[in-house]
């Protein structure tokens, strides 16, 4: 039946193939439509909808530029058309789309052997993570597409953020909304979707297919969490999250319009579940689209390391995750014993390399040019340094992709050492506070998310989860030397970071003046390292990266109340106390 039938369907199957692409990879994302057109025609689908840009993969950034870029997916395109010359499944996909000059975010139905019609992203979203207005050329306001006598509206993604599009697609007789998104996961992401959803099918009166992108991109990671809404609002399907899934809707017209039986409904993980679900996503997909053989990490006893040592194993299995123990005569009996016994929990090979005649070969090296000044932080860094370079030694050698594990309180306030512990190739845990990281580790031991391949039941000892942080750089070093409690130093670093926050507010919740500006110090003069630090997964609303763009060279601070503190201006780094050390 052609698309342009004048003989209205009264049914429809419209199948949701959220499915992971990889940017850049098209010809790959394209034998992915494909297979998975194939799977829709085995369900006697008259539909097949892809998420935003998954032929080239989203976000291409400055990729999505080039001329080549472009020609290599219209080229897919076409072929895909083509493919649709066997009377199956209608394919809907999107992609850049070159055209009078401009490049747009697009997207195109394909059916009987040819491209029917393409329709271009109207809002361009330019904040947070987005760049959009970088590289596309917003579209006009769009009208419905007509498949086999149905008017579909197909907003993309920010287009259903404010009612505009919606508006114009209803005034101009769109009977079914189907929406492709390329969503990325943040705290909460799954709620403030369904509530703007529910107000574009409330305004329009008609039913919506939200269907998302699923995968790790860099630092954002696409959870899915597809779905589809009736006209009253009820929810008829429900995908999972962190999950492929290849599922068929099925729509009937009746008096009133379209409706969509209701199907499986999935449950979607939130709060602490969600957050280690897309951290381990995240870790997978980077190494994988990579095509990292497998990880390679420190492992120090410390509950940081444990974390991402959980998350490397439930990611890619054990046989591909490879630790380290690198013990200083600073390193603990118990931190050996707590490392040893987490490599056994997790099931993976884990060696130790004792450090001290490294870190002290580098002291006699330096002993001729630092004389007889007093040992002090340079001296702990050593440590640091030491491991980070052997770890890049091993990773070198053998070709696993390092992980680097610092949590953002200490990324925030600059405890961990540049060309040290920051040494490696991406980070799951980045984006958590040490507050989180306990959270984590605790649930970790008692659930296991679905797809992960670790272990059940208790993978990080208990030990690790209880004891005081410590760097294990000097005699009796815990975090709390030099830092505020953990619980009240992430309070003041959301207010900081996410919540942009003056000090006097922050100082009204309850926290010491002076510490308070004495974070916010150390946050600003550590930026220059965070520059330099590895990606890593973003999880909450502001992360260090695509989110959060502050100067290195910055001189201001927020005195609140007070005076303007003396070391507040621009010193050398040393006098500012930003000290680095080995994180755990």
């Amino acid at each position: 039946m052609s698309s342009m039938s004048s003989n209205p369907a009264q049914c429809l199957i419209i199948v949701l193939a959220q499915i992971n692409s990889a940017l850049g990879d098209i010809a790959g994302n394209a034998a992915r439509v494909g297979s998975a057109r194939a799977e829709a025609a085995r369900l006697s689908a008259d539909l097949v909808m892809f998420p935003e840009m998954f032929l080239a993969g989203y976000p291409p950034e400055d990729l999505v530029l080039k001329p080549a870029f472009q020609e290599a997916c219209r080229s897919a395109l076409e072929d895909l058309a083509r493919d649709t010359t066997d009377g199956g499944p209608a394919i809907l996909i999107g992609l850049p789309w070159a055209e009078d000059g401009a490049l747009h975010n697009a997207y195109a139905l394909l059916d009987r052997g040819r491209i029917e019609a393409v329709r271009f992203k109207v809002d361009l979203p330019n904040y947070g993570v987005f760049d959009e207005k970088r590289v596309f050329r917003p579209g006009p306001s769009p009208g419905p597409i007509s498949f086999r006598g149905v008017r579909i509206g197909v907003p993309i993604c920010e287009d259903i953020w404010s009612e505009d599009v919606v508006e114009c697609l209803a005034e101009t007789g769109a009977e079914i909304l189907l929406s492709p998104n390329g969503s990325p996961y943040w705290r909460g992401k799954t709620d403030e979707r369904l509530n703007v959803a529910v107000a574009r099918v409330q305004e329009s009166g008609l039913p919506m297919i939200y269907l998302n992108q699923i995968g790790g991109q860099d630092e954002l990671v696409f959870d899915g969490a597809s779905f589809a809404l009736n006209a009253d609002c009820s929810l008829a399907v429900q995908l999972p999250a962190f999950e492929e899934a290849i599922v068929a809707t099925r729509w009937t017209r009746g008096s009133d319009g379209w409706s969509c039986e209701t199907g499986k409904r999935a449950l979607v993980p939130d709060g602490d579940e969600a957050d280690y679900a897309a951290c381990m996503l995240g870790l997978r997909d980077y190494v994988d689209k990579n095509s990292f053989p497998g990880v390679l990490m420190g492992l120090s006893g410390g509950i940081d390391s444990a974390l991402c040592a959980a998350l490397a194993v439930d990611a890619l299995g054990a046989s591909r995750v490879h630790c380290l123990m690198l013990p200083y005569r600073f390193t603990a009996a118990q931190s050996i014993d707590d490392a040893a016994q987490c490599a056994r929990a997790l099931g993976v090979r884990c060696e130790t390399l004792p450090i001290a005649t490294a870190v002290e070969g580098l002291e006699a090296v330096l002993a001729p040019l630092f004389g007889d000044r007093p040992r002090d932080v340079t001296e702990e860094n050593l440590q640091s340094r030491a491991r980070g370079s052997l770890l890049m030694s091993v990773s070198n050698k053998f070709g696993p992709m390092l992980v680097t594990t610092g949590n953002k309180s200490e990324m925030s306030v600059g405890y961990a050492t540049i060309y040290g512990d920051m040494n490696g190739g991406f980070n799951p845990i980045k984006d958590l506070y040490k507050t989180d990281v306990f959270r984590l580790a605790a649930l970790r031991n008692r659930w296991k998310p679905a797809g992960a391949l670790g272990p059940d039941g208790c993978v990080i000892p208990e030990n690790i989860i209880a004891k005081p942080p410590t760097a294990e750089l000097r005699e009796n070093q815990t975090d709390q030397d030099t830092l505020p409690p953990y619980e009240a130093l992430d309070d003041i670093l959301e207010c900081l970071v996410e919540k942009e926050m003056r000090v006097s507010d922050i100082v009204a919740r309850g926290h010491d003046g002076e510490v308070v500006r004495k974070i916010e110090r150390l946050l600003y003069v550590a930026e220059y390292k965070r520059r330099q630090a590895a990606p890593g997964v973003k999880v909450t609303r502001k992360n260090f990266g695509r989110d959060r763009r502050y100067p290195i060279v910055n001189a201001f601070r927020d005195a609140g109340e007070a005076a303007k503190a003396p070391d507040a201006s621009i010193a050398p780094r040393k006098s500012q106390g930003g000290a680095e050390r080995f994180e755990e």
